[in-house]
This record gives C-alpha cells, structure tokens and sequence, in this order.
C-alpha cells in the first residue's frame, strides 16, 4: 500500500494560466496543496513519500472525449474479433503510458458490420462499465455515435440514455454528398478496407443508407438528446459541413462539435459557443486523412479548444506539445486536453487542472529533443505507468 501523502517535488507545473516551478502534495486521491516554491515544506507532513519530478513538466492527466482505439482493440483486422476483457485490459495499459487518464470509448451505433454491429456495441458498452467498476487503471467513460441512417437504432439509443450506460452521445451521418464522405467512392474505400467486405455487399448497404437518411426523425432525435441532457448526457455532432448543421445542434442543445469539416463552419460553430474538437494526428500529420480542414487551421483562428486522440492515442501528447512552434503558449495548449474537455463535459469540478481538491490525475513529461516522452501517470493519486530509464550514454557508464 502507498504511504498516506504524496508530494511530486522539483517540478515545472503547468497550470492553467502559467508554467510555474514549485510542488504538489496528494492525500487520498485529492490534491491538497499547489505550492510554487522550489521544495516542500517537508516539516508540515507526516507520512510523506517524495517524488522528484527532476525538472519535468508534470501536467493535468488528458481527457480523451473521441477515440475509437477500443474498437481497434477489439478488431484490428477485418473479421477478426478478440474479446472485449482483453482489449479493455490491453488497451488500458497503452492510455496510461500515452497520459490519457480519463478515456471517453467511442462506440459507433450503426448497421454496419463488426464492432459497429448494433448487438456488439451494446455488449461492448455493458462490459466496460462492467469491467471498469471491477479493476481498471483509468477512468473510463463511454461515448456513443449514433449513425442518424441506422433507423432500426433508435430504439436502442433510448434504452442506453435512459439507463445512463453512456456518458457522452453524438450524432453523426457518413451518407456520401455531405460529412466526411463527399463522395462515395472514399466511403467505399473506407468500408472495404475496414470491414473486408464484397462490393455488392457494400453497395447494398449504400442504397439503404441513402433511402433511410430521408427518413431521419428529427423530432424524436430532438427529443431524445433533452431527455440526454436532462439525463447528464452531453451532446455531441460530427463531420459538421454547414452552419446549418450547428443551427441543428443549437436546437437540440448539443454542446460540441467534432472534426468540423471546413473552417468557415468552425469558425460559426465557435461564435455561437459551441467547444469544437480537432483530432491529434490531424495536427502531427498537417492535415486530414479525409482531405477535409487542418485541425492547425482551427487553433490558429481560435475556431476549436479541443483535441481528441480520434484513432491514436498516442499523438495527443505530442500533438500539445507541437502547438508551441505555432506560438501557443504551453499551458493554453494544455487546457485543449484537460480544462477545455472536462470543462465541455462538466466534469471540471473533478479533473482538468492541478488545483487543491482535485483528483490527483497527472503526468510528468520529460523534453527530450523537442519531443515529449511520458515518465511517469499518476491516476487518483496511484502511479499506473512509471519509466525510469536512463540515456543509452548513461546506462553504458553504469555499466562500465
């Protein structure tokens, strides 16, 4: 068992308004004291483990609102399934050494095939609250996308906002003509290499998907997303391409939208008060997989303050820290994946800053040649991923 407190000492605090040397002190799983000093005053505590930061950024945990990486887990080829334990447990582990502390799971609720299968998503969902409350290194949440042509869902849906299985819910429609896919030869790709499927198989699907998109029901989606609401459910809409689109999303008091597809929509959706989210590989990679708007773009016309993992965990942290070369400051670009998310969500009375009464959900980072390397993940006050490794330089000169 872990002593009483913990103080994390010698470190470069990110804070929401500064980057400050000094300290903090955990008890429990709270922080108790932020102290901007060089040293602790060790004299005040009994009981207290030290941890030595040695000069590294310690930050905020990052509070992941889109990722489909358990779907991935899940599947990692087309037709090939592994079980939902092993890829809560497995995937766990890789958040916890990329400094996700809270994980908001994307399921996609469609009529498509796989993971996205209606009875596969809802048994997915059931075993990570389940699994979650058993044993788990992270807070996990669940974010369900509702594909708006899945007709057969809604029902679905209903149940799973009324049990409160979900934490976040979108809506989102990949009909070719509007979206992510313009056209359906890309939706066409995407599909075959996903899923594995027949062309016949694919085009079937297409018909159907096009009849039932003049089919949506916005009156019961409406309804549905202030019964969310009333429920603690945000709302959320994707691959957003009008101002039309966020006009729909006002009305049905949704609260974010993701992966806006150009930047004049980003640009309406921020002026209207809508958080905005871009994804983190967009912004290592400089541009999207879909040939749609450049996350950068956004940040720099202050049209998003968000930023998801979308598919790779792994680029969240180096996608922060690649903001500062754009001139933003490193706490600004910090609060993009701790204070602006917890803060959309309303979980910031929680997580998202390193303030007294908050959970001790932090990460120490380490620059090594302009690139963020994680040493260390603390989650409520428990180290969940620790590295100590040395330089190759050094370890030969121990060695030796």
């Amino acid at each position: 068992m872990r002593t009483k407190k913990i103080c994390v000492y010698n470190a470069k605090m990110i804070l929401p308004e500064k980057v400050s040397k000094g300290h903090i002190v955990i008890e429990g799983n709270k922080i108790i004291e932020v102290a901007e000093s060089d040293f602790p005053r060790m004299k005040c505590y009994s009981d207290l483990t030290m941890i030595d930061a040695e000069d590294c950024f310690v930050m905020p945990g990052m509070i992941d609102l889109h990722s489909d990486a358990i779907e991935k887990e899940i599947q990692p080829r087309p037709n090939t399934l592994f079980p939902i334990h092993m890829a809560f447990y497995e995937l766990e582990k890789k958040l916890t050494v990329s400094g996700i502390t809270t994980m908001f799971h994307s399921l996609s609720l469609s009529d498509e095939w796989g993971v996205r299968n209606q009875d596969m998503v809802v048994g997915v969902i059931n075993s990570i609250n389940t699994l979650k409350n058993a044993r788990s290194m992270i807070n996990h949440k669940i974010h369900l996308r509702y594909e708006l042509t899945f007709l057969a869902g809604l029902k679905a849906l209903e149940g799973l906002i009324k049990n409160k299985s979900i934490d976040l819910m979108s809506y989102m429609d990949h009909t070719p003509g509007q979206g992510q896919f313009r056209d359906a030869e890309a939706l066409k790709t995407f599909t075959l290499q996903s899923y594995g499927k027949k062309e016949q198989e694919f085009d079937n699907f297409l018909d159907k998907t096009i009849e039932n998109q003049a089919r949506i029901n916005w009156t019961k989606l409406t309804e549905l997303s202030k019964i969310a609401k009333h429920k603690g459910i945000p709302l959320a809409f994707h691959d957003d391409d009008t101002q039309e689109k966020i006009d729909t999303l006002l009305e049905c008091e949704g609260i974010v939208s993701e992966f806006p597809i150009n930047l004049t929509t980003a640009v309406y959706a921020a002026s209207k008060g809508i958080h905005v989210c871009v994804g983190a590989p967009n912004i290592i990679r400089g541009k999207s997989h879909s040939n749609n708007m450049r996350a950068i773009d956004a940040i720099l016309n202050h049209a998003a303050d968000i930023i998801c993992s979308d598919y790779l965990p792994s680029a969240m942290l180096p996608a922060v820290f690649s903001l500062t070369r754009e001139g933003i400051a490193l706490n600004e670009a910090v609060k993009m994946v701790t204070l602006n998310p917890a803060k959309a969500l309303k979980i910031d009375g929680e997580v998202g800053t390193i303030e007294v009464g908050k959970c001790a959900d932090l990460i120490v980072v380490e620059m090594h040649q302009d690139y963020p390397i994680l040493r260390k993940t603390l989650v409520g006050g428990n180290t969940v991923f620790q590295s100590d490794y040395k330089a190759y330089s050094e370890r030969v000169d121990n060695v030796c």
